[in-house]
């Protein structure tokens, strides 16, 4: 595979990844808690779509890894910068897979478990503070990705 190809490869995966992204946390689940009249509902139905973008990340962040990784050593010096972007999104994937969705997740069952809506329990506050820093966390990896992408279009022959 030629430099160029292996180039546009990686910018079609990161703003196809990047891109779904972005609808999924300001498309869809905005629409799906407009749509579905039960809130609780449409917060168990979110937090499947965010813990599935964030388990998606990770891996397609390490894919794109590797290959920024490859292209710094086809003479690519561009890349080295992408691979801090990188980094910094894995993090945040990292911190809302495997640390804010569970976390939530646990707090989300423990009031089902009893018949509540988490703003109806003890930890309401702690959800919320969780669902802020997911939020920020999530814009955080948005703004980065847009990074990427724009950083990925640089210099294509």
């Amino acid at each position: 595979m030629k430099l160029t190809q292996i180039q546009r490869l990686f910018t079609v995966i990161s703003g196809l990844w990047v891109g779904a992204y972005i609808a999924i946390g300001f498309l869809v689940v905005p629409i799906l808690f407009m749509t579905i009249g039960d809130r609780q509902v449409a917060g168990v139905i979110a937090a499947n779509l965010f813990k599935t973008t964030a388990y998606m990340s990770v891996g397609v962040c390490g894919f794109l890894m590797v290959m920024a990784n490859h292209l710094v050593k086809l003479g690519r010096p561009q890349y080295r910068w992408i691979r801090w972007i990188l980094l910094c999104m894995l993090a945040c994937a990292v911190a809302a897979a495997f640390i804010l969705i569970p976390w939530m997740n646990g707090l989300r069952d423990q009031a089902l478990q009893l018949g509540l809506s988490v703003r109806d329990t003890n930890n309401a506050d702690v959800f919320r503070v969780l669902h802020s820093v997911s939020s920020v966390i999530f814009i955080i990896q948005t703004i980065l990705g847009l990074l990427l992408v724009w950083r990925s279009t640089k210099n294509v022959d």
